[in-house]
């Protein structure tokens, strides 16, 4: 029988724990899960891929079987590319239930070997998104009950630096 492979794509800009549950539920789901992270070139972020990269290895290194690493184009190119059957995703509320749906029958349409599984949010972080993160971090609001350590760490590093670096391009990488 062959390894049961997910991904996980996203931009986690910057992770939160919303991220991390659902990486560790699809840990025990999984014989490998790998996180994408997405260097999209239109999108702004506060971290470069290269920094949210680094950020989520730390958040997810007590994972033995999860791996993270870029990836640029479709995400059922990127599922092709590691090998995976299934695209991991979370979902909030009723608004990310509709994007979603239209995205899995998209993914469907362009291979139809690959599965979406969808993972409900845990309770605790139904209001949780990196926006929402990045908002409080620029009225400098702590956002520690939110997000990994090694993440509040950077995202303080980077208000007391210059403020909270808004319009960040995947170009500095």
């Amino acid at each position: 029988m062959s390894d049961r492979v997910a991904i996980y794509p996203g931009s986690f800009d910057p992770p939160t724990n919303g991220h991390l549950d659902i990486v560790e539920r699809s840990a025990r789901l999984f014989d490998r899960v790998v996180v994408g992270v997405g260097r999209n070139l239109a999108k702004k972020t506060v971290f470069t891929a290269d920094e949210r990269i680094a950020l989520m290895r730390e958040a997810c290194a007590k994972h033995p079987n999860v791996q993270v690493q870029a990836f640029d184009g479709l995400q059922v190119d990127f599922a092709k590319s590691v090998g995976a059957a299934f695209i991991i995703r979370g979902i909030r509320a009723l608004s990310d239930f509709e994007f979603e749906f239209e995205m899995g029958n998209m993914n469907r349409r362009l291979a139809p070997g690959i599965e979406m599984v969808y993972l409900m949010t845990a309770p605790e972080y139904l209001f949780l998104s990196a926006s929402r993160v990045k908002e409080l971090v620029a009225f400098g609001a702590p956002v520690d009950a939110y997000v990994p350590p090694n993440v509040a760490k950077r995202l303080r590093a980077q208000m007391g630096k210059q403020g909270l670096r808004t319009g960040a391009t995947e170009a500095n990488d």
